[in-house]
């Protein structure tokens, strides 16, 4: 008989993905979120997945054969109560994950504070390119594919791999139940301030996804990174490769020559020293190479010879909402970017600084992530936006924090506004043909992307 599950929280990026695998290997799927709205339902209705609104205890009524619970989920919801009280079977989207698809696959994780997604669409666009049919699931909508999450066929399964917590009832990191045979460490900061008390405590996680991972497989690891390094002198067994530019020391085993003036659109790939693969591609910025270094180590693992991983990220059309371009009007670039952290916000900026030349960058950003809206990063907020000749900031009553005290070192170079409309009216007034106007969010932003379009067009 065909198993019946409800997922909550189903309209998020891994979970709608779980839906997705889900009913593609045959089981019965419902669900229900607080907001199912475009893409997630569109796409759910083109799977036949029902969904209900909101978290009240009667769609336990389908009467499911177990609950898989998202993390958003927490004690004293209806239903999360009333599954309790019922002795409902139930379990996370990671453990489902684990137990249901991925125990029998070769499992590759791409981990990191920054560019899991990104580099986990290159890895399997590689991997689809070269014929192998992967499974995957990512935190996105790779340009590549017309889903976020496949099933695909055996053996691969690639996996972007998260270190936020699991569920309510479950505090690891959601990456200590996927078991992968190849991972990836991309890097390590402080984040998730909302979750961890300090990089240590994110480090211990790490370190517990690195006891599950073979002898016989493989990490592929930033040869660059301290925290990382860190992490590893607390307990390794798997064979490693490192990754980073060439040049900078200490050498790695898999390193990039980029090409002069080509803003990283052009470089070589090097393993150990020698040339194995050249790409020219769409993508821009430093951080891209590096992703592009892990994902073809990765792929040489699963088989992938450099050239063709190569050949591939040539075709790479990157990820929805990572420097995607939403319109061109008068001259005016306006591009839509998840950046949240300092540091990735630094490093888009420089992408996109190499790209552009001497034109403006207005950068826009909405401090919405639980790290952001609790300030944690506030004193690296001015620094990393010093590439952008003028910044805006969305400032929402209740941040809790004085934003307008920690980069009042930007003096004019700063702007904050209070609503959307007026952030609207503001950088529309501002922005003149030939500038570039980066929005940075891991959020909708209210539609400040098309407002600003339309506003645009009808000055």
């Amino acid at each position: 008989m065909t198993r019946h599950i409800h997922i909550l929280g189903i309209a998020g990026t891994f979970m709608g993905g779980v839906a997705a695998i889900a009913k593609t290997a045959g089981f019965h799927v419902t669900g229900s979120d607080l907001n199912v709205y475009p893409p997630m339902s569109t796409q759910l209705q083109a799977l036949g997945i029902e969904f209900v609104q909101g978290y009240g205890a009667a769609q336990l009524d389908l009467n499911p054969d177990v609950v898989v619970v998202g993390n958003a989920l927490s004690r004293g919801m209806p239903v999360i109560e009333a599954m309790l009280d019922r002795g409902i079977p139930y379990t996370s989207g990671p453990l489902w994950l684990a137990e249901e698809v991925l125990y029998a696959r070769h499992v590759i994780a791409v981990t990191g504070t920054h560019g899991k997604t990104t580099t986990t669409a290159m890895l399997t666009w590689i991997l689809e390119h070269a014929g192998l049919n992967p499974g995957f699931l990512v935190g996105g909508v790779p340009g590549n594919f017309d889903s976020s999450a496949r099933l695909g066929a055996a053996p691969f399964f690639v996996i972007e791999a998260d270190e936020y917590d699991t569920a309510f009832f479950d505090k690891r990191a959601k990456f200590v139940h996927y078991r992968p045979r190849t991972a990836i460490l991309n890097n390590l900061e402080y984040d998730h301030a909302d979750i961890y008390p300090d990089v240590a405590s994110i480090r211990r996680q790490f370190n517990q996804l690195l006891r599950t991972v073979p002898g016989s497989g493989r990490l592929i690891v930033n040869g660059h990174d301290p925290e990382l390094k860190l992490t590893l002198s607390e307990g390794s067994w798997t064979p490693r490769e490192s990754f980073g530019l060439a040049g900078i020391a200490p050498p790695c085993d898999w390193s990039a020559q980029i090409a002069d003036t080509s803003a990283a659109s052009r470089f070589e790939v090097l393993l150990k020293g020698q040339a194995v693969a050249e790409v020219a591609w769409e993508l821009i910025g430093e951080h891209n190479v590096l992703n592009a270094l892990a994902a073809i180590g990765a792929a040489r693992h699963a088989g992938v010879a450099p050239e063709r991983a190569a050949q591939a990220l040539s075709l790479f059309r990157g990820v929805k909402r990572r420097m995607e371009v939403r319109g061109v009007v008068d001259g005016v670039t306006v591009y839509d970017d998840f950046a949240h952290h300092p540091t990735a916000i630094e490093t888009t900026l420089k992408g996109l600084r190499a790209r552009v030349g001497a034109q403006r960058i207005l950068a826009v950003l909405e401090p919405r992530s639980n790290t952001m809206k609790l300030g944690v990063h506030r004193e690296q907020l001015a620094p990393s936006l010093k590439v952008a000749d003028k910044s805006w900031f969305f400032a929402p009553e209740g941040l809790g924090w004085d934003l307008k005290g920690a980069v009042s070192s930007m003096g004019d170079r700063v702007s904050l506004a209070g609503s959307i409309d007026d952030l609207v009216q503001e950088l529309a007034a501002a922005a003149h043909s030939g500038d570039h106007v980066l929005i940075m969010s891991n959020g909708g932003f209210g539609g400040l992307h098309d407002k600003l379009l339309a506003a645009l067009r009808s000055r």
